[in-house]
């Protein structure tokens, strides 16, 4: 719901409840999110507060309570129904990519696979498992620390499984939708290393020590190249918001950012690379290297918490797929604009079906994305050969490292330093059929619709006055209506307005430096 709009009263039903969670919106930030909370609160709780209300009246006692929109007991249930609908991800993931890996194992090797179980493809070949790796005695070795080992497998799916708070499936469609999405979904993932770090330490097993410290050295190294990679897409778009990152890619798969330039290009096979290795995937999977340490980490684990491990494994390739597509492959959209006609629009508030269908579609778009990233995983574990423990560091950081940054320095000089230098705006696929400039998505937080500057043939979101600084010009009047510099706002390019409202812009924000004190 946008600032300037009042408040919905508290009748409206159901599917009448929807609304963005962020006051302020930009022009094209509308997410149609569901508040659950305001909802249970408003609908359900004071439901059954009737019911009990009348159960009172019939023994002559008052028991009319009052649910205000913001009670906290909505806000515990709705946490609980993300909750609930997220866990199906990596739980239902992992049975489906446990059943693609043999498939796709067998493929490679000349073999079927799983054949039996279910089917002629074996298709409950993993739910037998399952119920296999229940029903089997969980063993505490003698020196292990038992509380420490117990707690290690859980450490490491809820860091898995915190990743997909911030992680959105559609155009509003995420739990808690974060402005650093970005950085708080790699902060949390690197996390999983803690249970491994555990898990090695608390078995009393040199092998397991062995491996969790090898799984140590790994994860905290990849996180240098993999944040340089990410740190590019961020700076294209000038936001750490994934919806607002996945909405300026709509369109023609030609607004991909994989397809931005060159530099981008070469950036996703680097993410993607060491993505795979902070996963502890093939090659890379030197923490449970049964050539050499039986099986790493977990050697001394079995039943149901050596599968818990293996569930948060895949639950992390699952996000670093995802993560992947929205940043460089657009996300929820798909190569052709099938859905942009009935998709919701701008300060639309009421549900309606062709609005949450697209949606939908969005959401299947970006889960098949993420399984496609999944399947090439499993394609190079079953390819290539596993490294030595000193080629892995000296992948990450004599090759992947350097290179990032040598990609970052390029997509810097292309996006805004050869325009400058030379006034030619390098060729790219994304100006052949853009559905909209870059520069018009925001964050939530970043421009009110109600401040908005028209400048030629679109409009310019400026930013809040707290980020213009509220410069005064030489008579002491605000200039804080004046559009922000291009070149200071992360929001949008100077490359991406027409020319008029290039010169337009600059020369506003021109006088306006030369006019403050």
């Amino acid at each position: 719901m946008l600032a300037s709009e009042p408040h919905l009263a508290s009748s409206i039903d159901f599917l009448g409840r929807l609304r963005n969670p962020h006051r302020g919106d930009g022009e094209r930030n509308f997410t149609p999110v569901l508040n659950v909370a305001e909802f249970i609160n408003e609908n359900i709780l004071e439901s059954l507060l009737a019911m009990w209300a009348w159960v009172g009246s019939l023994v002559n006692y008052d028991w009319t309570f009052d649910i205000p929109p913001d009670h906290p007991a909505g806000y515990v249930l709705a946490a609980l129904v993300h909750v609930v609908l997220l866990i199906h991800v990596p739980a239902v993931g992992a049975l489906i990519y446990i059943w693609m890996e043999r498939k796709v194992s067998g493929r490679i090797q000349d073999r079927l696979g799983p054949t039996r179980v279910g089917g002629a493809f074996g298709w409950l070949q993993t739910l037998a498992d399952g119920i296999k790796l229940i029903a089997k005695e969980d063993i505490t070795p003698g020196n292990a620390d038992a509380i420490l080992f117990k707690l290690a497998p859980y450490i490491s799916f809820a860091a898995s499984f915190a990743a997909f708070i911030a992680l959105p499936f559609a155009n509003g469609w995420v739990a808690l939708h974060m402005n650093v999405a970005v950085f708080f979904i790699l902060a949390v993932i690197g996390l999983e290393v803690f249970g491994v770090i555990l898990a090695g330490w608390a078995s009393g097993s040199k092998w397991s020590l062995f491996g969790a410290m090898r799984e140590a050295a790994q994860v905290v190294s990849y996180e240098v190249p993999v944040g340089l990679c990410v740190i590019i897409p961020v700076m294209i778009c000038g936001t750490m918001d994934l919806i607002s990152i996945g909405n300026q890619q709509a369109g023609l798969f030609t607004n991909w950012l994989v397809f931005h330039d060159p530099f981008t290009f070469c950036t996703f096979w680097i993410f993607f690379t060491c993505a795979t290795a902070s996963v502890n995937r093939a090659p890379f999977d030197l923490a449970e290297a049964e050539s050499e340490l039986v099986a790493g980490f977990h050697t001394e684990y079995s039943g149901l918490r050596w599968s818990i491990f293996f569930m948060a494994e895949y639950g992390s390739m699952f996000v670093v797929s995802a993560l992947a597509a929205i940043l460089f492959f657009g996300g929820w959209h798909g190569p052709l604009p099938l859905w942009e006609g009935i998709a919701y629009v701008p300060g639309e508030t009421a549900f309606r079906v062709g609005g949450y269908f697209a949606n939908l579609m969005g959401c299947l778009n970006l889960l098949a994305k993420a399984t496609v990233g999944v399947t090439v995983m499993m394609w190079v574990r079953w390819t290539l050969p596993r490294l030595r423990i000193d080629q892995v560091v000296i992948t990450c950081w004599k090759y992947c490292v350097p290179l990032a940054a040598v990609m970052f320095v390029g997509v810097m000089l292309w996006t805004s330093g050869i325009e400058l230098w030379t006034g030619v705006r390098p060729w790219s696929p994304s100006h052949m059929f853009p559905a909209h400039h870059r520069g018009e998505i925001h964050e939530a937080w970043s421009s009110p619709a109600d401040d908005r500057v028209p400048v030629a043939t679109g409009e310019v979101n400026r930013r809040s006055t707290s980020m213009a600084g509220r410069q005064k010009s030489a008579d002491g009047s605000s200039i804080s209506h004046l559009p922000d510099n291009p070149l200071l706002s992360s929001n949008f390019l100077l490359s991406d307005l027409p020319e008029d409202a290039r010169l337009t812009t600059t020369t506003a924000f021109t006088g306006a430096r030369e006019s403050s004190p």
